[in-house]
């Protein structure tokens, strides 16, 4: 029995379902969940991060973090993790461009990684040097190091239409048999209440209640033992309108057409980011451009350029410009930064 036959079996049986309960089983579910069961990440794979463009981007990252560290006084025990290691990709980039360092090189590396399928990719790239657990309530009690990229995004959302001053949730039904989106009764949304503010009736919102239970924990360990998390997603302070899209061989597919088998992912509302990084002191959200662009990856491109040519100098080139240029990735991506209250923010972020 496929997806589709499951969901639809449930939905025939118990109603509708959220957008939210939609997209965690197409990316979850045991046995046909997409980071179940696909290779997601790189050329060959659906989407491309990041890491997979160009190893500067792991490297700047690796050094901010690592003069993070510097800056709260080189904890001799603390914890390098990262959120949604993917293939491994960006925290290998970040060890081998800090094993310059005195001391950094020692970090206890783990992973937070749910899905068995990815560990093994990620093993592979990494071998022992790294540990592993299910959730940030898992990571150890010390000094916390932490990179979340393109991790918030992937978490499921709901979505609510503003009908008056209450909320149609819209949600996953059956017409003719077809999975379609449809909306619930209006009902009140005492979480939503402060939206009232900034919408009008038919202006769609988006509520990721995943998102809070994670950054806090990662903002708890960072308040209590010190350290410093990068938080890099595409979004921005505060959401307005429905941004869950679909991505399957590297183009826009419709969301709903296969289940398990396409990405599924939403912008991140970073307001709702602040807000759970209560406990500690964040900075301003900032476009990725501008944040490479202040941690040196132009000179680091013109260094690295200098040993290539030809097509290699092309991609080296091209990959540069996607990760900064504002057309690309430079602003459609935002960093926001963590931090204990009256320590530093890491380099790059004001």
């Amino acid at each position: 029995m496929s997806l589709r036959d499951l969901i639809t079996t449930q939905i025939e049986t118990a109603g509708p379902i959220s957008v939210a309960e939609y997209m965690g089983l197409c990316l979850l579910h045991p046995q046909h969940g997409y980071y179940t069961t696909a290779t997601p990440f790189g050329v060959k794979g659906d989407f491309v991060t990041a890491p997979d463009i160009s190893q500067m981007f792991g490297e700047l990252i690796g050094l901010c973090l690592a003069q993070a560290w510097l800056d709260q006084g080189a904890p001799a025990r603390f914890t390098l993790a990262e959120l949604g290691p993917g293939r491994g990709t960006l925290i290998a980039d970040m060890l081998r461009a800090t094993r310059g360092v005195p001391g950094f090189a020692q970090a206890d590396v783990v992973l937070v990684e749910a899905s068995a399928a990815l560990r093994a990719v990620q093993r592979d790239a990494l071998g022992d040097r790294a540990q592993w657990v299910d959730t940030v309530s898992d990571l150890p009690e010390q000094p916390l190091f932490l990179v979340a990229n393109e991790f918030f995004d992937a978490l499921p959302v709901r979505q609510f239409v503003r009908d008056g001053t209450r909320w149609r949730e819209r949600q996953v039904g059956l017409v003719d048999g077809k999975l379609a989106f449809g909306l619930a009764p209006p009902a009140p949304q005492p979480a939503l209440a402060h939206r009232l503010e900034d919408t009008s009736d038919g202006d769609l919102v988006e509520d990721c209640p995943a998102a809070a239970p994670v950054l806090s924990g990662v903002a708890d360990r960072i308040a209590t033992h010190g350290g410093a998390a990068l938080i890099i997603d595409y979004g921005d302070w505060r959401s307005l309108g429905d941004t869950v899209q679909a991505v399957r061989e590297h183009a826009a597919t419709d969301p709903l057409a296969d289940p398990g088998k396409a990405d599924l992912t939403a912008h991140v509302d970073f307001e709702v980011i602040a807000r759970a990084a209560a406990p500690c002191k964040y900075s301003k959200i900032t476009p990725q451009g501008a944040f490479l662009e202040r941690l040196g990856i132009t000179q680091r491109a013109q260094a690295l350029a200098g040993k290539l040519s030809g097509p290699a100098l092309d991609n080296h080139v091209s990959a540069h410009r996607r990760l900064t240029h504002p057309s690309e990735m430079g602003n459609l991506f935002k960093v926001m930064g963590l931090v204990p209250q009256g320590c530093p923010l890491p380099p790059g972020l004001e």
